[in-house]
């Protein structure tokens, strides 16, 4: 059984091909909600209907295609959404979120879903809202048997972004001054990033006191309420009128990315993660980017290497050093997911999660 978003919402007896060349097929013990799912199932991006979407997993391995290594049946796995060739000049720089051969995998060209002939779209190039998926071998990561399914299934996506862009796109110095704008799952998770990085200053900024409480558990020293505080006059005092060294836009909307610039001290540093709908367009004065060296970045999926920094992490997680159980807000069987997605549209939950084991 699939669950689909578009029209039907519900899809039965979905045919799922078996493994190719490359590729992996995985038993899902559990798949997270994440906003971008929500964000595709709502038209923000486009895409094709009907489709599965789900892409932040963790499960155990069931079949392994030819030419696959590294990777055996039976192995607990994170499955992620980085499909990358190894090869191209992206990902021979280390920087295989943005592969430049997508279009060459199998699974690009023909969905590995169908249902009485008709192509059911893998969302996200996993479509993880399901019992199984075949998805590339560069998709998957091992991790020890004694990582909890559910945890581990974060780490797919909520945790390597919100990390990752503090320690691999970011690098946040030690004793800096970090704002997070938005303290949602990726939110929380540059909190804590920038805590394992040595961030003296951890300022959250939010919209809902329960996030903030959360953003407090998880590292931030500072924590203000963007519908009561003056957000910009509340850092600058903090910093005694600099601005802060990173600022980190976590949420997508405009009027945020707009006051990040606003935020940070000149040569500072606005990472952007949220990605608004296609087309969004944000006005910067070009004279203050350039007369104050600011540096405006993006962060896709927080610049990760799934084999590097998904190991990493789940060390930390077993050391104790990493939240991953404090991040799950609620638990639903599959037959579940809408009430999982519209706890998650209300904006209180963290990450719900689909548990199928």
């Amino acid at each position: 059984m699939c669950h689909a978003f578009g029209a039907p919402l519900v899809v039965e007896d979905v045919e799922l091909r078996s493994p190719g060349v490359g590729e992996v097929g995985v038993r899902l013990g559990a798949c997270a909600i994440c906003h971008s799912d929500i964000a595709f199932m709502r038209g923000a991006w486009g895409g094709d209907l009907p489709a599965v979407y789900g892409h932040e997993a963790a499960g155990v391995v069931e079949a392994v295609g030819p030419g696959v290594t590294g990777v055996a049946e039976g192995a607990h796995v994170v499955v992620t959404l980085v499909r990358s060739c190894g090869r191209c000049p992206q990902c021979l720089r280390g920087e295989p979120t943005l592969c430049e051969r997508l279009a060459d995998f199998p699974l690009t060209q023909h969905t590995p879903l169908s249902r009485n002939g008709t192509a059911i779209h893998q969302g996200l190039r996993t479509g993880a809202f399901a019992e199984r998926v075949t998805v590339a071998a560069s998709q998957v990561v091992p991790i020890p048997e004694d990582v909890p399914l559910d945890a581990a299934s974060l780490l797919a996506c909520g945790v390597i972004t919100g990390v990752g862009a503090v320690v691999n796109t970011a690098r946040v110095e030690l004793g800096s001054t970090v704002v997070v704008l938005g303290a949602g799952g990726v939110g929380l998770n540059v909190v804590q990033g920038a805590a394992l990085a040595g961030a003296e200053q951890i300022v959250a900024v939010d919209l809902l006191d329960s996030k903030l409480e959360a953003a407090t558990a998880f590292g931030a020293t500072h924590i203000l309420n963007a519908s009561r505080d003056d957000v910009v006059a509340e850092v600058r005092a903090l910093t005694r009128g600099r601005g802060a060294d990173y600022v980190f836009e976590a949420s997508g909307a405009v009027q945020a990315i707009e006051q990040g610039a606003k935020l940070i001290r000149r040569s500072g540093t606005l990472v952007l993660l949220g990605i608004p709908a296609t087309g969004t367009m944000v006005p910067f004065a070009v004279d203050d980017v350039a007369d104050g060296a600011l540096r405006i970045i993006g962060s896709k999926l927080g610049s990760v290497r799934p084999e590097i920094d998904i190991p990493h992490l789940v060390g930390l997680y077993r050391q104790g050093r990493l939240k991953l159980d404090e991040l799950i807000s609620g638990r639903w069987p599959l037959e579940g997911i809408n009430d999982a997605v519209a706890s998650a549209n209300t904006g209180e939950a963290l990450r719900p999660v689909i548990v199928l084991t």
